[in-house]
């Protein structure tokens, strides 16, 4: 993304405070323009095919038409437009449909400004983002997985081994906390180093590791015994 584009937004959710509240952040970034909103699902259609934005903001829960059939339906129709849900739930089993139908992120609604910003700027650029607690939750869904996966086993025994070879300690140490869930402002807090520096760690990360997005490099982590994923206590 050059610093000259204007990334076209439409935003579809049946609460019109909400609708409110992201469009006024939205609007303090000169690069964002939200050209179209929408109450529900069947309205989305008709505002994609006359304002053709480029990023959808998409709510899951809507009457008429819910988040998930209105983005499977226009990217059957718009498959170069892009959309990220935004959703209370950060239940495995909605990240997951939600992917699956084609969306490219999924940001919870108590998301702060910057994560919405980003999210924004990665998926218009061709990447994916997940909110950190999402991926926190993929993460446990995938160890529960890796565990059936050892025959007569505990979980336990699952080989943990730093990349060295592949990373530096500081940069083992961030994908360590990204693995536990922890945003750039959590990470920066238990590092005691600023959110600047995070970033470039996790640019890093991604560029040795060779994916994407920091869900991608997680996922490889832990297929990789690179990071300990602990068992949640409940």
């Amino acid at each position: 993304m050059s610093s000259q584009d204007v990334i076209k937004i439409a935003l579809i959710d049946d609460h019109k405070l909400f609708r409110e509240g992201v469009k006024r952040i939205l609007s303090y970034e000169s690069s964002f323009d939200v050209v179209a909103e929408a109450d529900d699902g069947r309205e989305a259609q008709d505002i994609v095919d006359e304002y053709k934005p480029e990023i959808v903001l998409m709510d899951i829960n809507m009457p008429e038409m819910n988040g998930i059939e209105a983005t499977k339906s226009l990217l059957e129709r718009n498959s170069d437009m892009k959309v990220i849900i935004l959703s209370i739930h950060d239940d495995e089993s909605y990240v997951t449909h939600a992917l699956q139908t084609g969306a490219q992120g999924y940001l919870l609604k108590e998301m702060d400004t910057e994560s919405l910003m980003d999210a924004i700027r990665i998926v218009y650029d061709g990447g994916s983002y997940l909110h950190p607690k999402v991926t926190h939750n993929l993460v446990k869904e995938y160890r529960k997985l890796a565990a059936n996966e050892q025959s007569n086993s505990d979980v336990s025994t699952i080989e943990y081994r730093k990349p060295l070879h592949l990373l530096t300690k500081r940069e083992c140490q961030v994908l360590q906390l990204l693995s536990e869930g922890q945003s750039n402002r959590k990470v920066a807090e238990t590092l005691v180093i600023s959110e600047k520096t995070v970033k470039n760690h996790v640019s890093h990360i991604l560029q040795k590791m060779d994916v994407d997005d920091r869900t991608q490099a997680v996922v490889m982590a832990i297929r990789n015994g690179w990071v300990e994923v602990f068992q949640d206590s409940k």
